[in-house]
């Protein structure tokens, strides 16, 4: 019997299969993710891959029937179908992957050559004597402009406490970090540069420990706002600050003390001190940027709704108290209005979508959505609220992406066919499976276009006064509460699709643009990068396009974040992308109504301006 070696992408995992084995097969046996809620029967259609390189089995009449002959061509098959013939490369898309695969995916990197803020440099200094008794600091300072022909003029205050015990304690030989003519830290002469990229979302914190010599991330992790406790959306963090100021403070110092705490975490997987990170970047929307600085935040609650500010700042770390090298800066990305904020500016900027010669959509799909319209080299950009649901929030049985969650489902008559993550028991449900579960209802007729449970369905039973369907029943749970997708769960996906259908609707409405005429559809954000395009299309969330004009690019507002710390030419960049957006407040759109109530309807939006 033969073996093969198989090459995923964009993973970078390899491993041997063999002859009579599938690659879906080869892939869970070395730990690669993909859908397969039918188990690998070949049913569900959900494990698409594409052969990038080498030769396969033939086509199954199970792949005839679900590809072109172009897409089939193009190397497109069915992992549970497809088995290896010689060595191969295997390209599995973001929406053929589980989601702790898709995590794996926002690591990815971009490729620019570092420019930071601060340069590094090697120093050696001649010990004092009492016949040249010069100052420590003012000795530091004469070397390095002698030794780099530099022009520096200042030491930070936390760093010159520090010079008389580390310059003799590492014998005269030190590495000086200098921003502009000041030198912010000293370092050992090995010691490696390190930075901080944060991208402070409403509902979760991502950070990113970078090497500033290569610009490479070492450490990547993601943790929850603490700021949740004092609501899970903006308005309500808003209302809080505005009733009661103290809570300004605390609201605050829960996010500090949630990305010091990140930071050392991510210093550890690197094997690093926290002290080594010479510079931060924080992205955010406006309000997570206002509370994260304390700003005030009563004029983003009321219309016009203009933030404090919308330049990009630099802050000494100090000032904030988080606790990275003693002179190093927060730098701050613009904004672009009250309600689309920097982060949206970084996955711009990421993507390079600024750049677009054709019609492209832009999304950030969070518990606030940001869209922007690229059309004829200009943007338009707009906000939604979405809400929760679609990260489990105000669900029934609603939970975050983890182990046991339904990610992914099917529903074949009275049969419910479900993923979970790591396979394990079913838990609850998670935003991928929520957005699932209202497509699968739908497209089965057991709900219709208004939301409506229709009755008839084994599945369909009153509980607690309001219908449900079962997904997962009490018999299958051996015993434990069964799990469910109520009308009131319900309610809230039409409300949170309806909020992100108006805000494209409107921006294409506004810019005489219709459906057809978008070419690209760029979707990021967490939740972004775990939906099935195919079902988001079905309940008119995103336009009926085809599904070859989506890509699913993952965290690409923490990319932004990683662009700009690592590249001051970068931060010029998105100064400039912040200088050209054409914000559209969509409650002053005389549209607004209408659109919104088409909106909430399932399925694709009927009325066009065109």
């Amino acid at each position: 019997m033969s073996e093969f070696i198989i090459n995923f992408e964009p993973l970078g995992l390899r491993g041997k299969c063999k002859s009579n084995e599938s690659l879906l097969e080869c892939a869970r046996w070395y730990g690669v993710g993909i859908n397969s809620i039918c188990g690998g029967t070949g049913t569900c259609y959900a494990c698409r891959i594409q052969i990038l390189s080498g030769t396969v089995s033939r086509p199954t009449s199970v792949e005839d029937r679900v590809f072109t002959s172009k897409e089939l061509k193009e190397g497109w098959r069915l992992a549970c179908q497809t088995y290896p013939v010689s060595d191969c490369t295997v390209n599995v898309p973001a929406d053929s992957m589980t989601t702790l695969q898709r995590i794996q995916v926002e690591g990815l990197e971009k490729e620019v050559n570092p420019e930071p803020s601060f340069k590094g440099y090697q120093v050696e200094i001649t010990p004092p004597s009492l016949g040249t008794p010069v100052a420590d600091a003012d000795r530091l300072i004469q070397a390095l402009n002698n030794q780099h022909r530099l022009q520096c003029i200042s030491v930070d205050i936390d760093t010159l406490r520090d010079i008389p015990g580390k310059l003799r304690s590492w014998d005269w030989k030190s590495q000086a970090i200098v921003r502009n003519k000041e030198v912010i830290t000293i370092l050992s002469q090995k010691s490696r540069r390190l930075g901080l990229a944060i991208d402070l979302g409403t509902t979760k914190i991502a950070g990113y420990l970078i090497d500033m010599n290569s610009g490479q991330t070492l450490a990547a992790r993601g943790v929850m706002n603490p700021q949740i406790s004092y609501g899970e959306d903006i308005i309500s963090r808003i209302n809080k600050v505005i009733k009661s100021p103290e809570v300004a403070v605390v609201i605050q110092r829960l996010v500090i003390d949630a990305i010091n705490k990140l930071g050392t975490g991510l210093c550890a997987i690197a094997g690093a001190e926290p002290e080594k990170i010479l510079e931060a970047v924080v992205v955010g929307n406006t309000a997570m940027h206002h509370l994260f600085l304390r700003l005030p935040v009563k004029q983003l609650a009321f219309s016009p709704f203009v933030p404090a500010v919308s330049l990009a700042l630099e802050v000494r770390a100090r000032d904030l108290d988080l606790n990275i090298a003693p002179g190093a800066y927060v730098y701050l990305m613009p904004n672009i209005a009250g309600f689309v904020g920097s982060d949206h500016v970084s996955m711009l900027l990421a993507t390079d979508v600024w750049k677009a010669k054709e019609t492209t959509i832009a999304l950030d799909i969070g518990t606030n959505t940001e869209v922007s319209l690229i059309h004829k080299g200009k943007i338009a950009t707009t906000s939604c609220a979405s809400g929760p649901a679609f990260e489990g929030g105000h669900i029934k049985h609603g939970m975050r992406a983890a182990a046991g969650a339904i990610e992914r489902l099917r529903i074949t008559g009275d049969k419910v066919q479900y993923q979970t993550i790591n396979g394990d028991p079913p838990a609850g449900i998670c935003g991928s499976g929520i957005l699932d579960a209202l497509a699968q209802l739908y497209q089965a007729n057991i709900v219709d276009d208004s939301g409506r449970i229709i009755d008839g369905h084994p599945r369909v039973r009153i509980c607690e006064g309001q219908r449900e369907f079962v997904l997962v029943s009490e018999e299958e749970r051996n015993g434990g509460p069964a799990i469910t997708i109520t009308q009131h769960d319900i309610r809230e996906l039409q409300l949170a699709k309806a909020a992100i259908r108006t805000g494209i609707q409107i921006l294409l409405n506004t810019n005489l643009c219709s459906e057809n005429d978008i070419r690209k559809v760029i979707i990021a954000g967490a939740f972004g990068s775990y939906i099935n395009i195919d079902s988001a299309v079905a309940i008119g969330m995103l336009p009926s396009l085809p599904l070859n004009r989506f890509r699913q690019v993952g965290n690409a507002a923490g990319m932004g974040a990683r662009l700009a710390l690592i590249s001051i030419k970068s931060r010029a960049k998105a100064q400039a992308i912040a200088s050209i957006v054409r914000y559209i407040e969509l409650a002053s759109s005389p549209e607004f109504n209408k659109v919104f109530v088409q909106a909430n309807y399932l399925g694709p939006y009927r009325i066009t301006n065109k």
